[in-house]
């Protein structure tokens, strides 16, 4: 997560409102609040391969103002609150019960699944730390794992060995938003864009869900992960404590189903 009380005590002074995207940081803490309850509006996905993830579409906006959640739960249902009365121009983003029913289910053990990520993505770290860059965690902070994502120069080549050895990863976002056409008139601004476009090649992520150790034993998964890595890399790639976005917050009293997007 961002240094939140930094960007409130700035978004104050200018009259700004802060909303929170948690879609990745779900479930995580900074200096004991919740991802999802440190903003004034908070959203976060369900999606399938969420931390907390549903069997289809689906995400949820967070806010203790009431006049918010009213206008936001009027916007999700076709402008209002009273049935054919619209006070506002909405949209259809009610949540399906069957989504629903199964977060319901996995609530109960999300905290299990928190710490099983945390455990995994500890051993992650101490396996690969000093071939790769790992996750950074900042003081105050913890982390979910939504996925397990590493730095290294030879990205591709790494992802080719895993994948001989029955082991996924993946790319997440293989353009950055100035790589986008719509977004191709800031492609120049500040002078950012090819130092993000070539930090952006070299990031990968790995599986980091909670059974991954049951058919496997630790050793195996260092095998199959670390070595792999060491062929590939020739320890080329130092860690330089790059901070990646795995901060995460809690909870906000007011919760509203809204239509499934990632």
């Amino acid at each position: 997560m961002p240094d939140y009380d930094r960007i409130n005590a700035v978004a104050a002074r200018h009259g700004i409102t802060v909303i929170e995207d948690g879609a990745q940081s779900f479930g995580a803490t900074q200096n004991g609040r919740k991802s999802c309850g440190v903003t004034t509006i908070s959203s976060t996905s369900f999606y399938p391969a969420k931390p907390l993830g549903c069997y289809g579409d689906g995400s949820a906006l967070f806010t203790s103002d009431d006049a918010l959640a009213d206008k936001m739960r009027a916007i999700r249902t076709h402008g209002g609150i009273i049935r054919h009365e619209h006070t506002l121009v909405g949209m259809n983003g009610r949540f399906d019960t069957i989504q629903a029913a199964v977060l319901l289910a996995k609530l109960p053990h999300f905290e299990w699944e928190i710490a099983e990520r945390q455990r995994l993505g500890t051993r992650y770290s101490e396996l690969l730390s000093d071939v790769c860059v790992t996750p950074a965690i900042a003081p105050g902070d913890t982390h979910v794992y939504a996925q397990y994502t590493i730095r290294l120069p030879d990205r591709d080549a790494v992802a080719t060995k895993l994948k001989a050895a029955g082991i996924p990863t993946a790319v997440f976002y293989p353009k950055c938003l100035h790589e986008q056409s719509v977004f191709a008139r800031l492609a120049t601004v500040g002078g950012r864009s090819q130092w993000l476009s070539k930090l952006r090649a070299r990031f990968s992520a790995s599986p980091c869900i909670r059974f991954l150790e049951r058919p496997t034993s630790i050793g195996s998964l260092r095998s199959q992960i670390y070595n792999p890595i060491l062929n590939v890399t020739h320890l080329n790639c130092r860690p330089r404590g790059s901070r990646l976005p795995a901060l995460f917050e809690g909870c906000g009293p007011r919760l509203l189903a809204v239509e499934g997007r990632r």
